[in-house]
């Protein structure tokens, strides 16, 4: 019997829009090149970089406003 190749869950949060002074995604964290390449990201590659993400999105709410304009 087969298996089917899970498909990674991806953390975007439809929230689409590039701080313009880190260029990570205000909603998810990401960049646009690691949107980019999600799918090809093995399993670890993933991992590791959710928990970036968890890092750099509390980062970006320490900001006010006016900065993440």
């Amino acid at each position: 019997m087969r298996r089917k190749a899970r498909r990674a869950q991806s953390p975007c949060i439809d929230v689409c829009r590039l701080d313009a002074k880190t260029g990570w995604c205000l909603g998810c964290g990401r960049t646009a090149a690691e949107v980019g390449d999600w799918l090809k990201l093995t399993p670890f590659r993933r991992s590791r970089l959710e928990r970036e993400l968890a890092r750099r999105l509390a980062k970006l709410g320490q900001r006010t406003p006016l900065e993440s304009e």
